[in-house]
Order: structure tokens, then sequence, then C-alpha cells
């Protein structure tokens, strides 16, 4: 352990603070940074796992979120994504209950407060891992860099690339993973506290308080395991104080023999099988609680990883590594998604691509090098835990173990990038002890390169405020990307400019021939300007790419009903219906199509279908009492129309249709109350002020023959 101060920490040009007002800066700063988005809306992702996700509603049982995934999806379905974050949709049920519904402000000031606290914790941590650990009288941890360290977390507080998990709510799930992840490895720290009450070696109870933080970390974000790894290496390099370069040459070259016993008495194999059980144990339990299996991802999702010649995967996931650590070194093209065509794969040696993983681990040879057989120790250290926290947290998203669903995703860098904080600002402070007659330049540098950071934020948070603005921003970072056309086109739709849409959609189609999405939503804008014929020829492609595709099937069918292709539709609907058994909208428009042919029990038959399993479905409800009144059935009709206002006791339509029917009834009084309430409902019911005057009038007549 190092007990002595960082020779090059006195060089950094900043000034000493105290313990609490660094953190106080620091957490300043990180507010400074994102602020902006605390009223921004619901965006991208936000909707499935928040807006549509029932499990944070106070009337779905606590119990849900412990069987269901991320997106409200029971784990043991085939369609789960099976990420498993139980504690992270927690605090969403709690924010929906605080806020007494979907208010985003209460969402995103959490997640800002959250990026601003671990921005201050990064202090302690970078405290240990720069200038070693030591405590002082009262239990307090030493910091020994108390400059590197508060560099390293301004760098982290205002990094441009956290902007998608502290602006993005679902974020919430990197940001309650990075903080316990912060816990586990503080309190691990604990154990070697001298002045607790323990042995001479170290606290077994802070190491199993240590996992069990890990395990909370791992049940906000899967990414949460990997502090064991961080834990272990800080263990063997600083509490155990091992040179892993010298060690590595005894076992190679067998110069001499390796001393164990010295381990035991540390207690480090101790710890260590401590960890990796609990880590077994944690996978384990994961593993169960997947039910059915790792998720099955596209080759849409992650093209490399579907590359049938091994090489070629390499070398992509390569270069996917060198694209995220040029977002962490230049953080300014930064994108919602990164999928369908953004990053075209490398398929020969010729791509001049390639020297961007070349250049990579050239880089990474070098600070390995350097980490390993550097004679000095504080610089050993610091590279070798630097690169410890780069690379450890990454690792899950890095296709080594399993297939991940993603190219490129920002928000996995929320952890690693406190790694390369802590390389760039002992990079910093070598620098300026080494040139100590350019420092006031080097400070300009310094000064410079957080206020870009701080000011790219600012632009890259404002930018998450709303769907317009974020996926508008993506056009000019991945416009081969067929997913961000799709959604500009989505969102320009969502607001009824239904023309600059269809570009949108048509070129999405373009970049993905087979984007199946982008087909239905373009065949619903030309279904709704009645281009029929183009319409029905793009759900047909769609269906036959995705044959159970119930959206598509359903649309195609309404498509064909208008093109009076009845046996074509009603086969449409029925195929809708065996991929999606419980789909209440197809039900009803198949009513639709049967009362068009007047097959009115059928129709009647598929309208009750629907208010079966949609009890709240007013346009069926109304058809009924309408078919009904229409075909005479007025006592039938007069059921239907009582107990759907059962159902919907404010639904001014059936209203007005159940008085329709109460006048021909006969009942002239009660229709008329049905016709007052409708129209208190909605005063601009035109057709009710026509049927009350009717009614009106008769129930006068009846008065006067009285």
């Amino acid at each position: 352990m190092a007990l002595t101060e960082v020779y090059w920490d006195h060089h950094i040009p900043l000034p000493k603070l105290a313990p609490v007002q660094a953190k106080v800066t620091v957490a300043l700063v990180a507010l400074l940074c994102f602020i902006n988005s605390y009223d921004g809306d619901f965006v991208f992702d936000d909707s499935e796992a928040i807006v549509n996700n029932k499990d944070l509603r106070p009337a779905t049982p606590l119990n849900n979120i412990w069987s269901n995934d991320f997106w409200g999806t029971n784990l043991s379905s085939n369609s789960s994504h099976k990420s498993y974050r139980p504690l992270t949709v927690l605090t969403f049920r709690l924010n929906y209950l605080v806020a007494g519904g979907l208010h985003p402000v209460g969402f995103h000031v959490l997640n800002i407060i959250l990026h601003a606290v671990i921005s201050a914790l990064m202090i302690d941590v970078f405290a240990v891992l720069i200038g070693g650990l030591a405590y002082d009288e009262k239990g307090r941890i030493l910091n020994h860099a108390p400059k590197t360290s508060l560099l390293a977390a301004i760098f982290f507080a205002a990094h441009p690339v956290h902007t998608e998990s502290v602006a993005g709510i679902v974020g919430r799930a990197d940001l309650l993973c990075a903080l316990f992840f912060q816990l586990s490895f503080l309190t691990y720290c604990k154990a070697f506290n001298k002045g607790s009450d323990r042995d001479d070696r170290f606290s077994l109870q802070w190491v199993v308080v240590s996992l069990l933080l890990c395990a909370a970390a791992m049940l906000c974000k899967e990414q949460g395991i990997t502090v064991l790894g961080v834990n272990a290496a800080f263990d063997v390099l600083l509490i155990c104080n091992v040179n892993v370069y010298e060690l590595s040459q005894r076992l190679l070259l067998r110069k001499k023999s390796f001393d164990v016993s010295e381990l035991v008495r540390m207690g480090l194999l101790t710890r260590l099988g401590l960890m990796g059980l609990g880590g077994l144990l944690m996978l384990y339990a994961r593993w169960r609680i997947m039910g059915t299996g790792p998720p099955a991802f596209t080759e849409v999702d992650n093209p490399a990883s579907f590359a049938e010649n091994i090489i070629l995967r390499i070398v992509n996931y390569n270069y996917y590594y060198s694209l995220n650590a040029w977002l962490l070194l230049c953080p300014w093209w930064l994108c919602f998604d990164w999928s369908m065509g953004c990053v075209p794969l490398i398929k020969s040696a010729t791509d001049w691509r390639i020297v961007w993983l070349l250049l990579l681990w050239c880089i990474l040879v070098g600070l390995i090098s350097q980490a390993l057989c550097s004679q000095d120790s504080q610089r050993r250290r610091t590279l070798t835990l630097g690169l410890v926290l780069l690379v450890v947290p990454f690792l899950p998203a890095s296709n080594i173990f399993f297939r991940v669903g993603f190219v490129i995703a920002e928000r996995v860098l929320y952890l690693s990038s406190a790694g390369y904080c802590l390389l760039l600002a002992y990079s910093l402070g070598h620098c300026c002890c080494r040139w100590s007659k350019y420092r006031k330049l080097l400070c300009v540098m310094v000064l410079a390169l957080l206020c870009v950071y701080v000011v790219r934020c600012a632009l890259r948070s404002h930018q998450w405020r709303s769907e317009q603005s974020l996926f508008t921003s993506a056009l000019s970072v991945c416009p081969l990307n067929a997913k961000v056309h799709y959604n500009v086109g989505k969102n320009l739709a969502d607001r009824g400019n239904t023309t600059p849409a269809i570009t949108y959609y048509r070129e999405a189609v373009r970049l993905h021939p087979t984007y199946v999405h982008a087909m239905n939503n373009l065949g619903n804008i030309l279904k709704e300007k009645n281009e029929l014929v183009e319409a029905e020829q793009l759900l047909s492609k769609a269906v036959s790419i995705q044959p159970d595709f119930a959206a598509a099937w359903m649309n195609l069918g309404i498509v064909q009903n208008s093109l009076q292709k009845f046996e074509e539709a009603e086969k449409s609907y029925w195929n809708a219906i065996r991929f999606r058994r419980k789909y209440p909208d197809c039900y009803y428009n198949l009513g639709r199509l049967y009362a068009d042919q007047n097959r009115h029990l059928d129709a009647l038959n598929a309208w009750r279908n629907a208010t079966v399993l949609k009890p709240d479905h007013s346009l069926a409800w109304n058809n009924m009492v309408i078919l009904l009144d229409n075909t005479g059935n007025l006592g039938q009709a007069e059921l239907i129309g009582r107990e759907a206002l059962r159902v919907l006791p404010n639904d001014h339509t059936i209203m007005f249709s159940l008085a329709n029917v109460l006048g021909k009834l006969q009942k002239y009084e009660e229709s008329e109350g049905f016709f007052l309430h409708a129209l208190r409902i909605n005063p601009n019911a035109s057709s009710c002020h026509g049927n009350l005057g009717k009614a009106i009038l008769v129930v006068s007549h009846i008065l006067q023959c009285c």
C-alpha cells in the first residue's frame, strides 16, 4: 500500500481542496452538464420500459418485478429480452408513486442526482486506485493523490458519453449499477481498515457485505458482477503488492519458485475463493432466472456475430472496440442507435478501417508494457488499475463470452469511462511533471477540454429532451442507419406530418430491404391516403419476410377489405389472430368485414371476442349496439348497450346509440336522459342534438295526448 503522496500529484493544475469541497465541486460540474435534461420527455426506449410497462402501475402486484424482465415481459417468454433488473424497475415504480403518474420530470431529476452522487464518490475510488489504500484515525480514506483524483472525477462528471445514461431515463440501470459497483468496491476496501474490529488480515464481514452489494449492482444491470474483477485486481496489486511482471517471469522462466504460503498468510487465496464462489452463485442464479435460455438476437442487432468466418468476426469485434475507444477519446459523434448499417462490416483485408483496430492494439500494448514493466511502482500501479477499470466493466459487452444485442451502445461505457478518466488524469499529471515549463499551456488545455466536455454535454442532453431532436440528430452521425430513418419517420407520422414521414420510411426500406416494421408503417400511411395497391404490396412483402408479424397481417386485411378482396382479407385477419391470439383490434376489424358482408352473427361474435379480450373496446361495443339496432333486435341492443355502459360509464357514443334504441322502444324519458348526458360529456356532438330534438318532440306529443 502506498502511504506517501503521489509524486506527480502536486503538478496537476488544480487547487488542493478539502474532501467535502472536492466532492461538492464534482457534483456541481455533473449538475451543470446535465441539468437542462430535467424537463425532457419520455424518449426512445422509455416508451417500452416505462410508459407501456405495467409493472410500474400500483394496480400491478409488486411481485411481478421479480418474475418479469426490464421491459415488463415474463422471463419465461421466448420474446423476453432476458434483461433482469428488478431494482431498477422498483425505482421507476417509486417514481410513479411519488409523482402520482407518468410525469417525466421526477424520473429525469433522479437520474441527474444519481450521476452527481456517483461522480462525487469517484473521488474516493480514484484516490484508492491512484494513491493506495490508507485510513486516518477516524476510519476515513486518506487521499494521497487529491488533485489527480479530483481531475479524474471532474472528467468523469463531464464526459459526454454519459448523456444516454443520464438524459435517457432507461439509463437509470447504468447509474444504479455504477452506484452499487462503487459501494461494493469501497466496502471491500473497508475490509482492510486497520482500525476496524478484525483480525490482522482482513474483515470477513466486509467482504461478505461487498458481495451483497455486488449482487445488488447485478440486480440493477448485469454488468454489476464485473466489480468482482476490479476487487480482485485491487487485492492482488495493492493489498498484496504482487508484481505481476516478476511473477509471470518466475512462472514462465522458472527462475525461482513462487512462494504461495505468503499469499495464504495474507488471506488472498481465501478472499479470491470467496469472490469466485460468490460470483459463480450469482451467475448460476441469473441463469436459472432467465428460464428459457439466452435471448434470441437477430443479424440486424449484431451483424458481426453472424459472420460465418471466425476471422471476420474477430476483426469486426476489434473494430467495434476501436469505435468504443474513439467515443471515449472524442465523444462528439454520438447516436442513440448504432445498428442497421450504421457500422458496415469489414469484409476484406484491404478495408482501410483495419488501421483503427491496429492503432488501438498498439496503444493498448504500449500501456500494458508500461503497466507491467515500469520501474516506477506508482506508475505501474496506476496504469494497471486504470486499465482494469477500463476493460473489466466492458467485458460483458465485448461479445467474448456471449452474443450481445447491439453493435455499439454508449450506455455500456458508463463504468469503463471511469478507467479512461483515470488514465487521462494520470497522463496529464505525468506531462505536467515532465514538462513543468509548459505548465500554463497544459493548464489552458485542461480547461479547454473541460469546457468542450461541458458544452457537448449540454448540447447532447438538450437533444435527448424530445424524440424529434434525438432522432434527427442521428441523421448526420449514422445516415446509413435504417432505424434512424424509421424513427424520424415514425415521430413525424405520430405528429400528423405524414408526407415527410413517407420519405423517411421509404429511405429506411431502401437501406434495409427486409425492414418489416418500416414496411408496415409505410403501408398504414398509404392506406390512409387511399393508395391501396402499393399498401397491399408492401404489407404482403412484410408478412412474406416475417410470417408471424401479426400487426402486418391485420393491416393487410384492412387494405384487402377496402379493395373488396373479402376472402383474402378474412384469411389475413385469421393469420393475425393465429400469431397473436389475444388481439382485440383484429377481432374488431374482422367484425367489420363480416358486417360488410351482412354476416351479422359472425360480426357480433367477432366484436364480442374483442370486448372479452379488451373490455373497454368502445368501438366494438358501439358497433354491436348499432348492428342489433339496424337489424331490429332492439331488446338485445338495449341489453348490450347497458352492459357496455357498466364498463364505460362515460362513453358518449355508446350513450347516443343506446338512446336511439330506447327511443325506438318508446322509452322516451330515459332516451332523453341519455341524450342529455351524452351532450354534457361531448357538447359538440351535432348528431346528438338532432336526435335529442326528435326525442323531446315525441315526449311533448305524448304529454299533450295525456
